[in-house]
């Protein structure tokens, strides 16, 4: 039944300013970001920068990237990411599809287990003496290892396993197949859209992640690229260092004259920390949208 009528018409105009206005506001901050990051630091000092840089420049990317630290920390955020989410996944698609089957030894059991470290847990020191124990305090194994295994991210796996007809399982182990070729060729190409949408929560974790640096990595050669954007935030005299090596080595400005500034560093290096999760989100929207859907709900 369609609707139609003034009154609706009228409603659907509303509806679409005030969502258009409310999207405009939650968009303005980073786009304003991506302008003054793009804008000649000195001119975006003079303000009225908004969606758009007066004087484009690709100057405060290249004193940023300058810095061979900011280069390393790039890659280590990058392998934290790829090898972080590979382990995350081959663990909890595993650990899912094993808590499907009720003929498990002590399944109910293992649920109770797991589901308590959900709300109780002992803490920083605890984890740091564990951590120190294992021989994880700076160590890259840090980055990956604790947070293999995500009992929620277990929970919604298993919900949508649930939705696969028990039947295909069954005529495939008729066939001969055994439960590892039944997980690898019938259960995980079905299950694409749950990989998919908490592969990406592990991966934006990883990407967002700093704390871990802060609290169990000492070294510089394994600061992350958010560890150190936070530093800057933080620190003006990273950025003024920054700065002043940028300008002996005459990168900033190749006429001879700095054009470049704290703020506008800064701004560079939120968008050098946010692009690469932003570009990867358009690839996964879809199976994002059906992961969320059908591992949310068991029938």
């Amino acid at each position: 039944m369609k609707i139609t009528g003034t009154g609706f018409r009228i409603f659907t105009i509303c509806n679409i300013v005030f969502l258009g206005l409310l999207s405009l506001l939650s968009l303005y901050p980073y786009l304003n970001t991506v302008a003054v990051a793009f804008n000649d630091g000195q001119d975006s000092m003079l303000g009225g920068i908004t969606f758009f840089p007066r004087k484009p420049t690709f100057g405060n990317f290249a004193t940023l990237l300058s810095d061979d630290t900011i280069i390393r920390a790039l890659l280590i955020s990058i392998a934290k990411v790829v090898v972080g989410t590979s382990i995350a996944m081959t663990v909890q698609f595993a650990a899912g599809f094993a808590l499907t089957k009720k003929r498990l030894i002590g399944r109910n059991v293992l649920l109770l287990y797991f589901i308590v470290p959900m709300f109780f847990n002992g803490g920083l020191i605890p984890v740091y003496l564990l951590y120190s124990k294992l021989g994880l305090l700076n160590n890259f194994l840090v980055y990956v290892l604790p947070g293999a295994f995500a009992f929620f991210n277990v929970i919604i796996i298993r919900t949508y396993l649930y939705t696969i007809p028990v039947s295909l399982e069954e005529s495939a182990k008729i066939d001969g197949a055994s439960e590892l070729t039944v997980m690898w060729r019938i259960i995980l190409p079905l299950s694409r859209p749950i990989i998919a949408t908490i592969a990406l929560w592990t991966a934006v974790t990883h990407w967002n992640d700093w704390t871990t640096t802060l609290n169990f990595i000492t070294k510089p050669s394994l600061h992350t690229l958010q560890f150190k954007l936070m530093l800057m935030i933080k620190e003006n005299d990273m950025i003024a260092s920054l700065v002043q090596e940028a300008a002996q080595r005459g990168e900033a400005n190749r006429a001879g004259m700095i054009r470049v500034t704290p703020e506008a560093i800064r701004a560079a290096q939120v968008i050098v920390t946010t692009v690469p999760i932003i570009l990867v989100y358009p690839f996964l929207q879809k199976h994002f949208i059906n992961g969320v859907l059908i591992g949310s709900v068991k029938e």
